[in-house]
């Protein structure tokens, strides 16, 4: 996913004018489109896809920040005492 300056940037306007098209557009070729307002940047339109990746990828490193914490705060434990207790509880 990269950024064509001379074609992904576009003004409200035009999206709005085509919509039906810059679906296709996004959706096609998988770049995402700098929607533009009174010449500033003001949003991004992206397909469905590459917006989940994103949000997967977040989550992902959400889920790595809180295991960095975790190492930080000494909460550690050896895989044998993690199996020895899975072990322990599914044959309760």
């Amino acid at each position: 996913m990269s950024v064509n300056l001379r074609e992904d940037v576009k003004p409200v306007s035009y999206i709005k004018t085509n919509a039906a098209d810059m679906l296709d557009y996004v959706n096609e070729r998988k770049n995402p489109v700098i929607v533009t307002q009174h010449g500033e940047a003001r949003g991004v339109f992206l397909d469905i896809e590459s917006y989940q990746n994103m949000i997967n990828a977040m989550a992902l490193l959400k889920l790595l920040q809180i295991s960095e914490k975790a190492i930080e705060a000494g909460e550690v434990y050896d895989n044998a005492e993690v199996f020895a207790e899975l072990k322990k509880r599914l044959r309760s």
